[in-house]
């Protein structure tokens, strides 16, 4: 009898509130870490964005923490998503560049460099804890049939863009769902196809839309995701596609900016679709991604999950240098030097917020130097247990406002292509060697971050110490890589 009615009490409160046992069952927190493409360091209302609408990504601000010098690993996408996945710094990551395979064509279809057998990821390392793992939307480190598919490196699940050329195109004919090929109700569009500036129609602008939005269906996936894993610790990569070209949106999104800006037609002639109205289209793929968030984070709330689910953003480098963005227009990286492609701040200093409800102290600012493969360390010390496969070191410390928080001595960064670049941070001192394929002796640059912020004026000639400081770091931080072409520091002279 006495059992009974504890069954019935307990039975009963359960009903009252059926959202608790979800909440207090997870011995560690959820981690959902959702990776813009190409946006820019000034493109998000709480980073002084004035012509684009975010109020989503600005509340997760407002709530949380935002870091005002923190580092892509890498100026473009696929070394990006390998250093954030494998916590290596530039020097010692597997993929250096986009080493792009096969065509834009579905038949060509054969991504870039594959992530090889055997690399250790946040993925792997969290199933080890006990997580579910998902990634949904763009890989870019391995295509079906290669040891880089996300179901090798520690993924349960994913859902999105294999290969990077595919993802030109917000309307392909299919995703991948875990190596199977997921058909889109969107005819084959071939996005690099110009228009004709002197006969082009609204019907010829109309040839670059289809039905089926392929950010749309992630973020399906993505509640379906966590819905299917509310009482299990997850971890979620959401790494989208926007607003990387092509400018391709639904017309209700063109339509809330439309009017608003003095714009004139692209017609596709230097890549990428053509759009009647590209700076309507460009800010309204900005908000589009604001309001996947806004639906992510309602999803969290409404199953109870809020609290014991830490959200990051960020963006894997800054803005495009494609003449179909107008990054003056928007003030894209906030007045920086540099865009996608080169090592200045406009091309690799990007947002980083993060938001823990009784954790993370809301409307916090941090201008602590940090990098995203120290991603992997903070992960780590989130679930509570160390990590060894990493050139990363924690934020916690300063994610839970704690004063005793580890340092970098110094960022490396080398990026092999445009032309082969390195450069250092070190403090407030950033060192800047371009060209190196052409002059493997080329000089270095530098400039102090502290006063010169966009990387005006060249003060190299006054402080030689620095550069051999420089000369150091790049010697003892690099190791050749798998890709002869990728060898930018110890080339044979």
């Amino acid at each position: 009898m006495r059992w009974g009615f504890w069954v019935f009490i307990v039975f009963g409160f359960s009903l009252l509130n059926p959202l608790s046992s979800v909440a207090q069952n997870k011995s560690k927190p959820n981690i959902i870490y959702i990776y813009a493409d190409d946006l820019g360091y000034g493109e998000l209302g709480c980073y002084g964005q004035t012509k684009i609408q975010t109020p989503h990504i600005d509340q997760l601000a407002k709530e949380g923490i935002r870091f005002t010098q923190h580092y892509s690993s890498a100026p473009v996408c696929a070394p990006s998503r390998c250093m954030l996945m494998t916590g290596k710094n530039p020097g010692h990551t597997y993929i250096r560049g986009n080493y792009e395979m096969g065509g834009f064509e579905d038949e060509k279809e054969r991504g870039q460099m594959p992530l090889h057998e055997g690399a250790y990821t946040i993925a792997n390392m969290l199933k080890e804890r006990n997580y579910a793992t998902g990634m949904i939307g763009k890989w870019g480190m391995g295509v079906v049939g290669t040891t880089g598919s996300p179901l090798n490196h520690g993924f349960d699940y994913y859902y999105g863009y294999l290969d990077q050329k595919q993802a030109h195109n917000y309307y392909p004919t299919h995703l991948w769902e875990n190596d199977r090929w997921d058909s889109l109700n969107n005819p084959f569009i071939y996005v690099h196809r110009p228009l004709d500036s002197t006969t082009a129609t609204e019907k010829d602008f109309n040839y670059y839309k289809g039905n089926d939005y392929a950010p749309k269906k992630m973020t399906d996936k993505a509640l379906a995701f966590i819905e299917k894993n509310k009482s299990n610790s997850f971890f979620l990569y959401l790494p989208y596609t926007i607003p990387h070209l092509s400018l391709q949106l639904p017309d209700e999104y063109v339509n809330k900016y439309k009017g608003k800006f003095d714009e004139h037609p692209y017609y596709g002639q230097k890549g990428y679709a053509a759009n009647r109205y590209p700076l309507s289209t460009y800010a309204g793929m900005i908000s589009f991604l604001d309001d996947q968030v806004g639906i992510i984070m309602e999803k969290i709330k409404s199953l109870g999950l809020d609290e014991n689910t830490i959200v990051m953003f960020s963006s894997d480098n800054g803005t495009t240098f494609s003449s179909p963005v107008d990054k003056n227009f928007f003030n894209s990286v906030s007045g920086l030097r540099g865009l996608k492609m080169e090592l200045y701040e406009g091309g690799i200093r990007v947002p980083f917020i993060a938001r823990w409800p009784g954790k993370i102290k809301a409307a916090t600012v941090s201008d602590m130097v940090s990098v995203q493969y120290d991603m992997m360390s903070t992960l780590a010390a989130i679930t509570g247990l160390p990590v060894q496969h990493t050139d990363g070191i924690s934020l916690m410390p300063t994610l839970m406002g704690k004063l005793q928080q580890e340092q970098h001595s110094y960022l490396y960064f080398e990026y092999p292509e445009n032309g082969g670049q390195v450069a250092v941070r070190m403090g407030n001192w950033k060192g800047v060697k371009k060209q190196l394929i052409k002059n493997p002796k080329v000089s270095w640059e530098l400039y102090d971050l502290s006063k010169d912020p966009s990387e005006q004026n060249n003060i190299a000639e006054a402080h030689k110490d620095i550069l051999k400081q420089f000369d150091a770091i790049v010697k003892k931080e690099h190791q050749h890589p798998v890709v002869n072409d990728w060898e930018v520091v110890d080339r044979i002279k």
